[in-house]
């Protein structure tokens, strides 16, 4: 029987044709174990490119902090919440930046069933409403209450087609637009009427086409709803008529209790926005004048920001206002339309609508709306006035109770 031959030797045993000359030293015929020593031999060289470091610690530090996931409902810092975002659009070779619409001003799609009854109807008695034809983005709020009463929809006169083309205006220009509709004011007040609304918006195109700027339609309109709606309260955001101050009074004079006029802008910025025939001036006029026509009337304006005006043209405008006793001004930041109208200069922060808002209260206006999304005929702003507009009829009901007790007393004596 062949001797025993240790296992170690036959596992490390090398064949003699392939034997290791003794000449060689230890370190060539070392062999690797599992644990390391304390010189590990070195690596050996590459003669493939070193792999470029990466950004992902950089990546990974601006994304979220560990309290984003802890709190993700916590309010942001106003750097975060009003930060302008960007973005790259556009094929290859002709990409181009641009903004991003902010937080603030993005607003639901409508979709439920009041806004669809309500567009029914509008469409049934082929009425128009500023809404629509303006774009604008309140549309979802204001007609998507939980019924038609609890709704606003400003309706828009003499058609859909203005004669005049200011650059901030989505509305259809023509020089030559269809003739008016006869049967519109019994069409308007019962369609109202139906709706049993507590206030109402009405508006109207600019009509330099007609001899009075459409002014008689439009008195025409507002006597037909307070005969069929004696308690509905209405406010009429007219045209300046071609600076025609007898049509102003006409429709001061028709029965409405808000008299509302557009400035716009500043003076200094007026011929770069509004149509040539619309001045800064000529809408003073327009709101002093109804309000010298029919003194307890409210008188109101609004104004767009972010449209390159300073802060001193804006104090201009307000003294302006205040001088011709106009009693309530409303703040709205101005959204291009389409890419043919006049682009976006600032968007403006909430924040700073704030501070219109408290500046034009301080210095006497009856009321201010000032926000993003604020427009001149806007939710908020009716309900203000509405309330004011019932309460002077309550006092002025309780005045004639007193003065026809105090006539009956002296009679009796």
């Amino acid at each position: 029987m062949a001797a025993s031959i240790p296992r170690s030797r036959c596992l490390f045993a090398v064949p003699a044709r392939h034997a290791v000359p003794r000449s060689r030293t230890a370190s060539q015929c070392a062999r690797t174990f599992a644990t390391t020593s304390d010189n590990p031999p070195a690596a050996p060289t590459s003669s493939k490119p070193k792999r470029a470091s990466t950004a992902f610690s950089d990546t990974l530090n601006a994304g979220p902090s560990f309290a984003d996931f802890v709190s993700p409902n916590a309010p942001l810092s106003p750097a975060e919440a009003y930060e302008i975002k960007t973005a790259t659009v556009g094929p290859e070779g002709r990409k181009k930046t641009i903004t991003r619409l902010p937080e603030w001003l993005k607003t639901p799609i409508p979709v439920n069933q009041n806004y669809k009854n309500i567009k029914k109807d509008l469409r049934g008695l082929n009425l128009h409403t500023v809404c629509e034809e303006a774009k604008c983005p309140n549309i979802s709020d204001c007609w998507g209450g939980s019924d038609k009463s609890a709704a606003t929809a400003t309706i828009m006169l003499m058609g859909d087609t203005c004669t005049r083309g200011c650059r901030f205006c989505s509305v259809k220009t023509s020089k030559a637009p269809p003739p008016l509709d006869p049967h519109e004011p019994e069409n308007t007040a019962e369609a109202l009427r139906r709706w049993g609304l507590g206030y109402v918006v009405l508006t109207s195109v600019d009509r330099d086409d007609l001899a009075d700027g459409g002014a008689r339609h439009f008195a025409e309109t507002i006597m037909k709803i307070k005969q069929k709606a004696p308690t509905m309260l209405v406010e009429a955001l007219t045209g300046d008529y071609a600076g025609d101050l007898e049509m102003v009074k006409t429709v001061a004079l028709s029965g409405l209790d808000v008299y509302a006029h557009n400035i716009e802008t500043t003076e200094a910025l007026t011929p770069f926005v509004r149509d040539r025939r619309a001045k800064f001036r000529q809408s003073l006029d327009v709101l002093r004048t109804a309000k010298e026509a029919q003194p307890a009337l409210i008188t109101k304006t609004s104004i767009m920001l972010g449209l390159g005006e300073t802060e001193e043209q804006l104090w201009d405008a307000l003294r302006e206002l205040r001088k011709n006793n106009v009693d309530v001004v409303t703040f709205g930041q101005y959204m291009r339309p389409t890419k043919r109208h006049m682009a976006v200069h600032e968007y403006v922060t909430p924040d700073k609508f704030e501070l219109w808002r408290q500046r034009a209260l301080d210095m006497g206006f009856l009321y201010c709306a000032s926000g993003p999304l604020v427009r001149s005929s806007y939710k908020a702003g009716e309900a203000f006035i509405e309330n004011v507009l019932k309460k002077r009829r309550l006092g002025n009901a309780g005045n004639g109770e007193v003065a026809a007790q105090q006539v009956t007393e002296s009679q009796a004596l």
